[in-house]
């Protein structure tokens, strides 16, 4: 048995998004992403080909084209109100709102700024815009069960790294 990515391998990862620009922090994993090498495609191709031959302790960084996953930003999805114009339940800084177009087509806004007279809320996604990189470390390496190439990861779990992303 060896400690080294490759197919057929159970894996888990820490991982978090990092902007390139600012160094600042984005977002972090709460608990290991956890993955069988090559049985599933909770991680893109480009990631598991970096990953490959890594053992653990290894870091790799992964740049993300934000643009290719959400579409450019769109000022357009970017509104401020008056105040008085929205309800206090919603005069909350990083508070997700779902509105509703003529259409019923639905859409998550995040308030990004809430001061005396205005609140603004933005329709694009957090990273949309920004240059960010996933900086990814290797926790374990080990032979999948049976049960786990069945699975794709974990057995009962449902691993899926996009969700940071969303």
């Amino acid at each position: 048995m060896t400690d080294t990515i490759e197919n057929l391998k159970f894996v888990e990862l820490n991982y978090r998004v990092v902007d390139v620009k600012t160094g600042t922090i984005l977002r972090t994993v709460e608990y290991p992403l956890a993955y069988v090498h090559g049985a599933n495609d909770v991680l893109s191709e480009q990631v598991q080909a970096q990953l490959k031959g890594k053992k653990v302790g290894d870091t790799i960084d992964v740049p993300i084209d934000v643009d290719r996953v959400y579409g450019p930003r769109d000022e357009s999805l970017v509104f401020t109100d008056h105040i008085d114009n929205v309800p206090e339940e919603y005069r909350e800084v990083g508070l997700t709102i779902t509105m509703e177009n003529a259409k019923g087509q639905t859409r998550n806004f995040i308030v990004t700024r809430v001061d005396d007279k205005t609140v603004t809320v933005d329709g694009n996604n957090p990273l949309s815009g920004r240059d960010v990189m996933f900086t990814i470390e290797v926790l374990s390496v080990r032979d999948a069960t049976e049960e786990e190439i069945e699975c794709g990861g974990a057995v009962g779990a449902d691993p899926d790294i996009n969700e940071i992303l969303k």
